[in-house]
């Protein structure tokens, strides 16, 4: 996540004039996120984009260019509390942001870009934006804490890395002293707190009689220690990731590998094309990069790609980067991990075992939704789609909750997983007690979000 300047008194949180550019996947998960509670407008070239939105939504939607002013303007951009343009194009989304700051003043204005340049010049004060949020960089870190983590299926850090949110499976042979035990005898990790069981289509939020079952799917809320350390627990046969291999050399796997040559793992990377593949060596000398489709089995077993601990598929086609997953699982790759372009190719990928995906267009829009939220709220993450959210919330004086000792507060479908007070992680228990201006990492459903806001 890149820093944000937000300006004070600028965020009227629900019932804003929302104005979003774009009604592809991005667009539509954010509006999916938020129309409940707020008036929106949806700006797309593709109508069948918009009547597949004005179907689902109670939205007012427009056809027209959104690089056009007289296009914003005739929509009604004017008044708008928030503009929100994320366009798989760049340029429109720049000049939807310029015109913005023409036709609605007042609102916070915020882009997506595919394109770190656009971050660099933002953070130098030379686009005059509130926010830029970069899909390659949102990719980048999410995949960069799965790999920190054994067993994730998805994993986000709050309150500057102090709190993990992970999301397990849980697979036969893990889980000793965990699983099938209720959670009052568990042997749970220190300063961490199951949030949530989900078996199949339901949810729940656990007390001390619920047990763990095999083929569950949990979320912790937790310090970073306790996140891998619930890791080792579920999966003890899994080690820590030292040498990763990534497929494709587009912007999104230059992005990863330089994440995770940060956090000094070793990278490999496949590129097909020649020039490309030169580019990439340049730009990261670190990384050992290979002029190869990543097809060929002779390849595969002359560069032992299949003994590396995990390997990423980061090439724009959905169809390739599954073909690729398979054929890396058949020379011993054991943990992958796989780019998703179109929703309908993520459940392919978990049907061929491929044990981690990561939708671009999903972690950049969880980015971009929280400027619609609360404007106590300093942080989310979307669960599960947008079926569930953590929320990292400042917690109002006159809030019921507070001076309240956690075991006596209402549960009301929300979990407190943690809190920071001054600056510092807490991982509460049942008698510690909320204090006005407490941050709360809590996990609700998303359906439930307004309750949670209005609680606390």
């Amino acid at each position: 996540m890149v820093p944000t300047r937000r300006r004070q008194g600028e965020y009227p949180g629900a019932g804003m004039k929302v104005f979003v550019v774009g009604a592809g996947q991005v667009g539509s998960t954010i509006v999916e996120a938020l129309h409940g509670d707020h008036e929106m407008v949806v700006v797309d070239q593709e109508a069948a984009r918009l009547t597949a939105i004005a179907y689902r939504y109670d939205v007012a939607t427009f056809e027209g260019n959104g690089a056009s002013r007289k296009t914003l303007t005739e929509a009604g951009i004017s008044g708008s509390d928030l503009v929100i343009a994320c366009t798989s194009r760049d340029e429109v989304n720049l000049v939807a942001g310029a015109f913005a700051r023409i036709e609605a003043p007042g609102a916070t204005t915020v882009i997506r870009t595919s394109n770190t340049e656009y971050v660099e010049l933002w953070r130098e004060g030379r686009l005059d934006l509130d926010f830029v949020v970069c899909s390659e960089l949102e990719t980048a870190n999410a995949i960069a804490r799965v790999i920190g983590v054994s067993a994730a299926v998805q994993t986000d850090v709050f309150a500057d890395g102090q709190v993990q949110i992970v999301e397990f499976d849980v697979e036969p042979g893990g889980g000793q002293g965990i699983v099938d035990s209720p959670l009052r005898e568990a042997r749970i990790p220190h300063d961490s707190k199951v949030a949530s069981i989900i078996r199949g289509e339901s949810m729940t939020l656990p007390g001390g009689d619920d047990v763990i079952h095999t083929g569950d799917r949990i979320v912790v809320i937790g310090s970073p220690e306790a996140a891998r350390h619930w890791g080792e627990i579920l999966a003890p046969w899994e080690t820590e990731v030292t040498d990763v291999v990534v497929f494709g050399g587009g912007r999104v796997g230059m992005a990863i590998a330089r994440a995770l040559v940060e956090q000094r793992i070793a990278v490999r990377l496949i590129e097909p094309n020649r020039e490309r593949a030169r580019d990439v060596a340049e730009a990261l000398p670190d990384v050992r990069v290979y002029n190869a489709t990543g097809f060929d089995p002779e390849f595969l077993e002359r560069e032992r790609i299949g003994r590396t601990q995990a390997a990423i598929f980061a090439m724009r086609d959905d169809a390739k980067n599954h073909f690729a997953a398979a054929l890396a699982r058949v020379h011993g790759v054991e943990f992958t991990i796989a780019i998703v372009h179109e929703p309908i190719a993520q459940k392919v990928y978990e049907a061929s075992h491929v044990d981690v995906t990561v939708n671009p267009r999903q972690v950049t829009a969880e980015e971009i939704v929280r400027f619609a939220r609360d404007p106590r709220t300093h942080q989310l993450a979307m669960i599960e789609g947008d079926r569930f959210e953590v929320l990292d919330l400042t917690c109002r004086p006159d809030s019921e909750y507070v001076g309240k000792v956690f075991r006596e507060m209402p549960i009301r479908g929300a979990l407190i997983g943690a809190v920071v007070r001054n600056g510092k992680a807490i991982f509460p228990h049942g008698d510690d007690v909320l204090l006005a201006g407490d941050r709360v990492i809590v996990f609700t459903e998303a359906a439930n979000v307004p309750t949670v806001e209005r609680a606390l």
